[in-house]
């Protein structure tokens, strides 16, 4: 017999006391998932280098148009803080330095996976359309692919597309400005 035990869930205010009180240190890779504190993955080589060439290609592309964040926080609600690879941003003068981003400041969300593609398309891919995040993108390093999400609905995202290396892509918000996939 299976015997499920209680389950608490932490918002985000007691997720930033945790780590005020020394719970969670800077050295912990978590991020804070419909209440969960979940551990992040290492990171390898492959993925690290994968943020590198992304950085480089989506500061230059998108320019003075959007904020480009690198693993920082998004705020979705009071149970949810994660730490996506990219957050590209409405710009604000402030650089989001009064509160983390909020939905509706966000033009795209981007997580480049290897060991976490499940969790990925799972979980972050229900909770970010359920939250209105408009457009989403997974990079698969071992497929490899690019998984565009769009259209989302409170299931989850209701367009979906696989492209391939040497395919056109673009931002939905900034459809002028098409790169080649090339993961």
């Amino acid at each position: 017999m299976v015997v499920q035990a209680p389950h608490r869930q932490f918002t985000v205010d007691e997720y930033y006391r945790m780590a005020e009180a020394g719970i969670l240190t800077p050295d912990d890779r978590v991020e804070l998932i419909e209440g969960e504190i979940v551990q992040m993955s290492p990171m390898g080589s492959r993925h690290a280098a994968c943020i590198k060439r992304l950085t480089q290609l989506f500061v230059a592309t998108l320019q003075m148009q959007a904020i480009v964040s690198v693993q920082t926080p998004v705020r979705l609600g009071d149970y949810s803080e994660p730490e996506p690879d990219f957050a590209i941003l409405k710009p604000r003068s402030d650089f989001y330095a009064t509160q983390h981003p909020q939905p509706v400041e966000v033009f795209a969300l981007v997580e480049v996976s290897d060991s976490s593609l499940p969790f990925n398309r799972n979980t972050k891919a229900v909770l970010y359309a359920r939250e209105g995040i408009g457009e989403f993108w997974i990079v698969d390093l071992n497929a490899p692919s690019l998984e565009v999400y769009r259209s989302p609905s409170s299931e989850g995202y209701r367009d979906v597309r696989m492209l391939r290396k040497g395919e056109l892509v673009a931002f939905q918000a900034f459809a002028e400005m098409p790169f080649k996939v090339e993961v």
